[in-house]
């Protein structure tokens, strides 16, 4: 796969699964250099980035509210 993201930041939401997380992961294969992982699981989306490897990150959960 080419690297036209490269160096690129992607922010996906629904990202703990099904088509955001391998919209996540192609994002990664496209070359960004940082994919944040956005979604309603904090296990999932680690497991997500667990499986992608280092660019990605795990940063929310939706519907979770900070003080």
């Amino acid at each position: 796969m080419t690297q036209r993201l490269h160096g690129k930041v992607a922010i996906v939401t629904g990202a703990t699964q099904g088509i955001g997380a391998d919209i996540a992961r192609a994002l990664a294969q496209a070359g960004a250099r940082r994919v944040f992982i956005v979604g309603r699981g904090a296990q999932a989306g680690a497991a997500v980035a667990a499986g992608i490897g280092e660019a990605a990150e795990p940063r929310c959960r939706l519907g979770e509210q900070s003080h």
